[in-house]
């Protein structure tokens, strides 16, 4: 489920499950392309649909006309689609991939929940420092020299770091950009993509945050992918890409090298410390039991509960961690400039 120019994901969700209604209700695939194309409001979606009726209509398939919009439409619902129509079973394959990007989409609406707050604070915290560091601790430095007073080593820190963003406020405004594209150059490369990976899973409540997401992705797109009649090494590629964290990928692409050797998929699995003990294990019942697809589908119902549990936590923990760091950062910044001034009433005293 990706993005283009002006389509967001969640008209990609309302979509899907429209198409699918209409489908299961035996109306046909270009009069369900016409109605949804008249009744959709962005106006890119509305051209992409208008592309694909058209192509429909020149005898192209449903799947072949959604991967020339690869931007819109996943890999895995062209795969998912082109499956249903190979098996005959199309209204069907489409009511399984609205479900699947239904929760896919509650998921990452509930992550971008949790950001919300965190954002919030540092849209608050960075400006209120700044004007600090800018306009209110030269007062306090040009008041101090005057008196003469010695300073305590913390109001010393405070003014020190005002000097510096005065005088330097272009570097460290134009490090911001530089720093995110640095980034943004590292994710792009294999290597930088996996150790950045490793580290965020390695970060203590977030990691184990987007483990549960990543581990939840995974089953429930390939046990998705399975029960539609998707071959097991062509699902596992799918699944891979969409996959979203670079470990994972690996693994899963280690367990379809797997497959390929007459192995089993829950070893690679097992090897990569990405997964727990139980997924392993309920694949590996699933693959010997010919229930893969169950079994896969269970773990993800599990893990996302995990990760709704786990998000709870995450939330309810940030919110004080903020305040306190904002706290800590604006409260003593303005007592380190109160020092010296108590120290001197103390001494008249």
């Amino acid at each position: 489920m990706g993005l283009t120019r002006g389509v967001p994901a969640r008209d990609v969700v309302i979509f899907t499950r429209l198409f699918a209604t209409m489908i299961g209700a035996g109306l046909p695939l270009v009069q369900s392309l016409n109605i949804l194309g008249r009744q959709t409001e962005n106006r890119s979606f509305r051209r992409v649909i208008r592309r694909m009726l058209g192509d429909l209509e020149s005898g192209d398939t449903l799947s072949g006309a959604m991967g020339r919009h690869g931007r819109v439409f996943s890999e895995l619902s062209v795969s998912l689609v082109a499956a249903g129509e190979a098996a005959g079973a199309l209204d069907t394959i489409m009511e399984r991939l609205a479900d699947f990007l239904e929760k896919h989409d509650n998921l990452g609406r509930k992550v971008r929940a949790a950001l919300i707050y965190p954002a919030m604070i540092f849209a608050v915290t960075i400006p209120a420092v700044a004007i600090l560091l800018v306009f209110v601790i030269p007062t306090f430095e040009s008041m101090f020299a005057s008196a003469g007073v010695p300073l305590p080593l913390p109001t010393r820190m405070v003014i020190g770091a005002s000097g510096v963003v005065q005088r330097y406020w272009w570097v460290l405004l134009g490090a911001v950009p530089v720093l995110a594209m640095l980034v943004r150059h590292a994710h792009g490369t294999s290597g930088g993509r996996l150790l950045m990976d490793r580290l965020l899973l390695a970060v203590p409540l977030l990691g184990d945050l987007m483990r549960k997401a990543a581990v939840s992705r995974f089953t429930r797109t390939l046990g998705t992918l399975v029960a539609s009649g998707v071959s097991i090494l062509q699902g596992l590629e799918v699944t891979a890409r969409t996959a979203g964290n670079r470990v994972i990928h690996d693994a899963v692409m280690r367990s379809r090298a797997a497959i390929e050797r007459g192995e089993t998929i829950a070893r690679p699995l097992e090897d990569s410390g990405a997964f727990t003990p139980m997924v392993v294990q309920m694949v590996e019942v699933g693959e010997q039991t010919g229930a893969l697809d169950e079994m896969l589908e269970r773990v993800a119902d599990f893990y996302e509960q995990e990760v709704d549990t786990a998000l709870e936590a995450v939330i309810a923990m940030v919110e004080p961690v903020m305040i306190v760091v904002l706290g800590v950062v604006v409260g003593g910044m303005i007592v380190a400039m109160y020092l010296p001034i108590f120290e001197m009433i103390t001494a008249v005293g």
